[in-house]
């Protein structure tokens, strides 16, 4: 039965709902999410993306957990709000990511695991990616452009199409969704520098 759906053709619909929300900063992106991860899940694992299929887990996991950081998150429990991280956090972040990759691609390169240092690299990355929109950090646009433009290579050399496809709009939607948030940010702290409003 479950063969007969075009399971990715409606994970692909329910991810495109969970950034165009996300982008808009609505609660919605969330419950979107779960759903495009519980079926991204099936495909990529009888693609034998195996990485991929771990990340689809803990997806559904930070889905459930950005859902209540955006609503309940924050000093005020009134949901979290868009910040920029320090660099030298992403000076840790960028080296524990390339080391734990590297470590997960030796450990996969020994099965049948496909791309295994690239496929490590992305779900790893993506794994911090996500925590970063969780919290509303705003740099974790950027970290997903780099991790997309990865994954477009990955998707169409597993003839993954909808996937890759997916992912060449993503691209686009990124950097819409770098300026919305940047232009709410601003906007945030000009209230909140406002002596009258404050």
């Amino acid at each position: 039965m479950l063969a007969e759906l075009p399971v990715e053709q409606i994970s692909v619909v329910f991810a495109l709902l969970y950034l165009a929300f996300a982008i808009r900063q609505s609660i919605w992106c969330w419950p979107a999410a779960l759903i495009s991860v519980s079926l991204w899940a099936v495909v990529v694992l009888d693609a034998r993306l195996k990485m991929d299929f771990v990340l689809q887990i803990f997806y559904f996991a930070m889905g459930v957990y950005g859902w209540h950081q955006w609503r309940r998150g924050g000093a005020k429990q009134t949901g979290v709000r868009i910040h920029w991280w320090p660099a030298s956090w992403h000076a840790l972040t960028v080296v524990a990511v390339l080391l734990v990759s590297i470590a997960f691609g030796w450990w996969l390169s020994s099965g049948d695991a496909e791309f295994p240092y690239l496929d490590s690299f992305t779900t790893i990355a993506a794994i911090v990616a996500t925590f970063m929109v969780a919290r509303k950090v705003m740099e974790n646009w950027i970290y997903w452009f780099v991790i997309d433009s990865i994954y477009v290579y990955l998707y169409v050399e597993r003839d993954l199409f909808w996937y890759a496809g997916l992912y060449l709009l993503y691209l686009a939607m990124i950097v819409i969704g770098f300026k919305v948030w940047l232009r709410s940010m601003r906007a945030d702290e000009a209230v909140t520098d406002d002596p009258v409003t404050a």
